[in-house]
């Protein structure tokens, strides 16, 4: 659950809760050090100055603790700065689009396998040679984390491997249809991404990004996953059924005519 952080009006807030920069760091965890350098950075907003003492309030401490969540959240402090600037009040919902966009597509839990295990998951009486493995990792299927074990990205694809193995299928032909079935994913994907972008999107932006109609946004986007694997995967059950019926129409086709031409060469022969 994100909290939401509002960056209020210094003075309101500096007025009844004030503190100095070494409080300030106290009641954050943050060094003095950390929050000038958020200050050059355009990050945490200037103290209010009394004499020759700077005093900052609650409205500090709110936004050191957005750029916190942030950061752990994986965004470095210049994209940090970037989302920030122009958000006034949004900021904390534009952290949970950010969220909403770097989660898993589905909630697949990776494995750690050894180059010994692949062989088994595939098959093999003997390990994948480097450049298999080489492939695999472009292709995103799994991530060498050295040492001879690598972080098999979607368990559920190499067991699919696994089954095309059995069925006699190498695992350099096996890539190969990862490939190319990955390829048209990516089309898909596009399709998909388009139309958030152009539907939901660019109608938020025109709209200025009404503060409200961020937990839509958000909203669209988290039931867009589960639409397009439903749309996707009903679409190629068709697709599916009507690739298998045509081939076999062609396969008997081609059959049946080399079964006639067979047939003219064994009369002639007789003649």
């Amino acid at each position: 659950m994100v909290h939401k952080h509002r960056y209020a009006h210094p003075v309101s807030d500096v007025t009844q809760n004030a503190m100095t920069i070494d409080e300030l760091a106290r009641r954050t965890g943050m060094t003095v050090r950390n929050i000038r350098a958020h200050q050059s950075r355009g990050l945490v907003s200037a103290p209010e100055v009394r004499g020759r003492t700077g005093y900052y309030g609650d409205e500090h401490v709110a936004r050191i603790e957005l750029i916190r969540e942030m950061q752990a959240e994986g965004l470095n402090l210049a994209a940090i700065r970037r989302m920030l600037e122009g958000a006034g009040d949004s900021s904390s919902e534009i952290l949970d689009f950010t969220r909403a966009l770097r989660a898993p597509f589905e909630n697949e839990e990776p494995e750690i396998l050894s180059v010994g295990e692949i062989a088994e998951r595939w098959g093999a009486d003997e390990d994948p040679a480097p450049e298999t493995l080489a492939r695999a990792e472009k292709l995103g299927v799994m991530r060498d984390l050295g040492e001879g074990r690598y972080e098999v990205i979607s368990p559920r694809l190499m067991r699919a491997g696994g089954e095309l193995a059995q069925l006699g299928v190498s695992p350099r032909v096996a890539l190969d249809v990862v490939e190319n079935v990955r390829r048209h994913a990516q089309g898909v994907s596009r399709t998909f991404i388009d139309l958030f972008i152009r539907e939901i999107w660019e109608p938020f932006e025109a709209a200025g990004r009404p503060e409200e109609d961020w937990p839509k946004v958000v909203d669209a986007l988290e039931r867009l996953r589960p639409l397009a694997s439903d749309a996707l995967l009903a679409i190629f059950q068709v697709a599916m059924s009507e690739a298998t019926e045509q081939a076999f129409a062609r396969t008997l086709q081609r059959d049946r005519r080399d079964g006639e031409r067979s047939s003219r060469r064994g009369k002639r022969r007789r003649r």
